[in-house]
């Protein structure tokens, strides 16, 4: 029996999955879709992952339980350090 993915799982999509992945694409599933669709397929509504791993795309994906790549999320980008330029301080005049 195959896997079923679950919410929060992060996939990696293939044309294994369906020919509609030319190039691959990384998906973070929202849910799984009760539609109808042939047997040893289903929908799965999920986020479209960019390399740094945000979220880009919302997705409705028709695929093949088969040919899914389970994954681990994306490694979120190191946060960008903050320069910060010293204030000049001196004694202040009052009237």
């Amino acid at each position: 029996m195959q896997q079923k993915p679950h919410t929060g799982d992060v996939l990696h999509l293939t044309r294994a999955a369906s020919v509609q992945f030319l190039r691959p694409i990384v998906v973070r599933v929202i849910r799984v879709l009760d539609w109808p669709t042939y047997d040893g397929w289903l929908w799965i509504d999920g986020y479209q992952l960019g390399a740094n791993g945000d979220a880009v795309a919302r997705r409705s994906l028709f695929v093949m339980p088969a040919g899914l790549i389970w994954s681990d999320p994306p490694a979120p980008a190191a946060p960008r350090p903050t320069t910060r330029t010293p204030v000049k301080r001196g004694p202040v005049s009052v009237r």
